[in-house]
């Protein structure tokens, strides 16, 4: 059986992992994940009763029950690497017994859905619309160090896209990743739009926005815009899907994104005041996580 080393699992003197600073038994099987740590308390405002409520750095964590249901919803901070240090945690939480270092016999699966924000590609994505990412695109490479990543990943996609967007070969090559299907089924249902989403390195250059830097490639958008496969369009930008459903689906979770458009690419139109009408898909998804 193999054995973690303490320089490769990081765990605290109160028995807490090293960035979460959760313990074990503090982890829910259901998992929300937001970005804003200031998110998390109005997650957690719906909750009936609340166990913990942990702060270490962005990493804000709250394990409560809701309607019957415990939940834990926990920041993550912006971008895939820091999806990364939390997938990787949450995991060790569930199946690694901290007292010995060694994968528990019986592997336990969470449900993890992210509750973000993110830019509309498409006409039909106007600000305010909910979007669950069928699929998700990462521009980020994070997945491609990961063994068992072809395995979990739409290789004909890939190559489709990156055939129609001329791909750069001085950036790393992107990987398609699917969320999971009965999560998808049970948090979509026919209210929100099912779509395609690229999850970007950066929220400038890698989302085509230029400021005072020329873009390398300044029909980068227009490209993303216009691209179809199966049926299946590109709705969105954001920056933490693909890692979400990508090492969820290398570690046996089930995982899912879903988004509130808060800006329109496409139509060039954006609501910075979002934060008071989140709340409905906040709630839609406690209602059905």
């Amino acid at each position: 059986m193999k054995y973690f080393e303490p320089s490769e699992l990081l765990i605290n003197e109160d028995g807490s992992i090293f960035h979460l600073h959760v313990k074990p038994e503090q982890l829910a099987d259901n998992v929300i994940l937001v970005g804003d740590p200031g998110r998390v308390p109005t997650v957690a405002a719906h909750f009936d009763e609340k166990e913990c409520d942990i702060e270490s750095r962005e990493f804000h964590t709250i394990t409560g029950s809701y309607k019957g249901k415990r939940i834990t919803v926990l920041s993550t901070g912006i971008g895939c690497d820091n999806i990364d240090i939390v997938l990787n945690e949450l995991d060790a939480l569930a199946n690694i017994d901290f007292k010995t270092r060694t994968e528990k016999e019986q592997l336990r699966s969470l449900n993890i859905v992210r509750i973000g924000t993110c830019g509309g590609l498409q006409p039909f994505t106007p600000t305010g619309t909910f979007i669950a990412s069928v699929k998700s695109i990462g521009f980020d490479g994070l997945l491609n160090f990961y063994a068992g990543r072809n395995e979990v990943c739409d290789l004909d996609f890939e190559k489709a896209f990156k055939e129609h967007m001329k791909w750069n070969p001085q950036l790393c090559d992107p990987y398609v990743i699917d969320a999971d299907k009965n999560l998808i089924d049970r948090i979509a249902c026919d209210d929100m739009v099912r779509g395609v989403t690229i999850a970007c390195g950066g929220f400038f250059g890698p989302q085509g926005r230029e400021l005072r830097i020329p873009l390398a490639d300044p029909n980068q958008n227009e490209k993303v815009e216009t691209f179809e496969y199966d049926g299946l369009k590109i709705t969105n930008f954001e920056m933490e899907s693909s890692a979400v459903a990508g090492l969820s689906a290398l570690l046996g979770h089930k995982a899912m994104t879903c988004c509130m458009v808060i800006a329109n690419r496409w139509a060039k139109s954006a609501n910075t005041g979002y934060k008071n009408t989140i709340d409905t898909l906040i709630q839609t998804v406690l209602d059905r996580i």
